[in-house]
């Protein structure tokens, strides 16, 4: 009587979709958010630079809370509070509290638009130092369909815009400083470069 193990090799129960899928996932890094900056760099250098010249003259930021990208929110900051607000796209009663406050609505309406055509979830302006020199960037983060796959775990596209030169090590990893001696992060995340003053990161978190 032949006796059959009770182990067998785990490949012998994975299909060629789910190899061929997986291989797909760890592939799926740096290549495609380089790709689609690369692809996509005049709209996505054309929101970054309308965001940081609305946010220089008010303070602001806009996000989508939803996955059709169909109910942006607006936080607005005042001299004395900060104010969040909910809007269906398109309803008058965005551009009424946009004006309320003095706000640019030429340049909120033409980040809301780019932003859903990128399927951007947020913008905002962060600070980070340099010493003791507090500086700004533009903090983009993407959530496109394309790179949804399955059994994938959500993930966001982050882009960082900085006003000046920035310093890489030899893996591309941004630094502190000229010295290269430590790794610069930004909301606890590494950054990759893209560019001089263009890095990335991919994240479970989109702010």
């Amino acid at each position: 009587m032949r006796h059959l193990s009770p182990y067998r090799p785990i490949t012998s129960f994975i299909s060629p979709a789910i190899v061929a899928t997986m291989t797909l996932l760890t592939s799926c890094t740096s290549l495609n958010i380089t790709n689609y900056y690369h692809k996509h760099h005049y709209t996505l250098d054309g929101m970054a630079r309308v965001y940081q010249t609305a946010w220089h003259n008010r303070h602001f930021s806009i996000e989508f809370t939803d996955r059709t990208f169909n109910q942006v929110s607006l936080e607005l900051d005042t001299d004395t509070l900060t104010y969040i607000y909910e809007f269906t796209v398109g309803e008058s009663r965005m551009q009424d509290s946009i004006l309320k406050y003095g706000y640019d609505t030429a340049a909120i309406d033409n980040l809301i638009f780019n932003m859903r055509s990128m399927e951007c979830t947020w913008i905002n302006d962060l600070d980070y130092y340099t010493d003791t020199t507090r500086h700004s960037l533009v903090y983009i983060s993407l959530w496109p369909k394309t790179f949804n796959l399955p059994f994938a775990n959500k993930k966001y596209y982050i882009l960082t815009y900085f006003s000046q030169p920035q310093y890489f090590d030899a893996e591309g990893n941004l630094m502190t400083g000229r010295r290269l001696r430590h790794i610069r992060k930004i909301n606890g995340e590494t950054f990759k470069k893209i560019n001089d003053k263009v890095c990335y990161t991919i994240s479970a978190q989109f702010r």
